[in-house]
């Protein structure tokens, strides 16, 4: 019975850290540090509100699911 309590308490708290909701500035400077990594130029990444995405690509929500990053190419 021990054995099996051990993996289920290192797994429960592995998944809340992965789910943990990030502020739009940190995640909108990673997704821009990968997408310069990459070379790609001539864009614009946006939080908006989640009522407000209109045309826009949304690549991610942030601040707890309250917005979404917004992708438009320049």
């Amino acid at each position: 019975m021990r054995h099996l309590v051990l993996p289920l308490l290192l797994s429960a708290t592995c998944t809340a850290a992965f789910a943990a909701p990030k502020p739009c500035d940190e995640l909108k400077a990673d997704i821009t540090a990968k997408l310069d990594e990459k070379g790609v130029k001539g864009y614009e990444i946006a939080a908006v509100e989640n009522d407000k995405v209109g045309d826009a690509k949304v690549i991610g929500s942030c601040d707890g699911g309250t917005k979404k990053l917004t992708y438009v190419r320049k």
